[in-house]
């Protein structure tokens, strides 16, 4: 283990180095707009396109995680699953991950969606080697990590909340502490539980209203207006041309895909398991996407519309 002090450099300047690994659909545009903030950025990702993308908007590419890390006080990643957080932190065996290779006093954050107690897990071994630990999941899609509009919910001490804050200012609008570690990812899969049930029932009432000849425009601008107005149907609306600009007008491609957020719903019944806490409507949303998913897993999450008319997908 590297057992120098991440602070004592000998060239302190105002923006620290930062290494950022995982760069899919969300992590790319998180990556350039810190370098468009004027971060020094080493980057990592098994994809070479992803990477050269990176590289051209001004970043280094490193050949592992570790790699990356070599010069970095703070480290971002944005990951799949729990169990690619857990190689890359604490490796195959659990010690030779990249936090045996940080600095003392490194800053930690990932913004991956993974179960809580993962994430204590990565918190607890980085704690015990002088690592700041946050885990940060996001909400606001692939345009919101474009625009650096997202929302981070950061579970961790106050201490490295205020280390990361300006940080996660370049890349987000609205940032939470919601309380000590693993419950930044609660908040999250809370979140979206609530988000799977709201289009889920959003999708239903719309099919609803046009099986009995109503324009769905007409119905949403209603339910808009109404009680039964939601996320969904302000930003998001799921049945095709009622909204321009979002998945269900462009064949239900890019934004958020089913397979994840059958993940995140897969991560709220654990975590509900786990605390024996019922959540039936969560339950429902969860098996309502888990039989969407096999053959629309890839399509945006608001596809689930075509549980209720297979047409919209032509």
């Amino acid at each position: 283990m590297n057992t120098k002090d991440v602070n004592a450099t000998d060239n302190d300047t105002t923006k620290p180095n930062i290494a950022f690994i995982g760069l899919g659909n969300m992590g790319a545009p998180m990556a350039e707009n810190l370098l468009k903030a004027g971060y020094p950025l080493s980057v990592y990702d098994l994809s070479a396109e992803a990477t050269e993308r990176l590289q051209q908007a001004g970043a280094s590419v490193a050949d592992s995680p570790k790699d990356a890390a070599q010069n970095a006080q703070v480290v971002i990643s944005m990951l799949p699953a729990g169990k690619h957080v857990h190689s890359v932190y604490l490796g195959e065996d659990g010690t030779n991950g990249l936090l045996a290779e940080l600095p003392k006093g490194t800053l930690v954050i990932d913004s991956s969606t993974i179960a809580a107690a993962d994430a204590r897990t990565v918190a607890e071994a980085a704690s015990e080697l002088g690592i700041d630990f946050l885990d940060a999941p996001v909400s606001g899609g692939t345009g919101g990590a474009i625009a650096g509009s997202l929302t981070f919910i950061v579970g961790g001490s106050a201490d490295a909340f205020a280390k990361a804050e300006p940080i996660l200012a370049v890349m987000g609008k609205n940032i939470f502490h919601a309380g000590e570690h693993g419950a930044g990812q609660v908040a999250k899969i809370c979140n979206n539980m609530l988000l799977g049930i709201l289009m889920a029932g959003t999708a239903e009432a719309i099919n609803l209203g046009v099986k009995n000849g109503l324009d769905p425009k007409v119905l949403s601008d209603i339910m808009l207006q109404s009680s039964g107005r939601n996320w969904t149907l302000e930003v998001y609306n799921p049945y095709p041309q009622v909204m321009e600009n979002v998945p269900s007008s462009n064949g239900y491609q890019g934004g958020f895909m089913s397979k994840l957020m059958q993940k995140d719903l897969n991560l709220a019944m654990q975590t509900a398991e786990d605390t024996q806490v019922e959540t039936p409507m969560g339950a429902k949303a969860t098996e309502l996407y888990a039989a969407h998913t096999v053959e629309n897993g890839d399509r945006d999450f608001s596809s689930i519309m075509a549980r209720h008319d297979s047409s919209v997908l032509t």
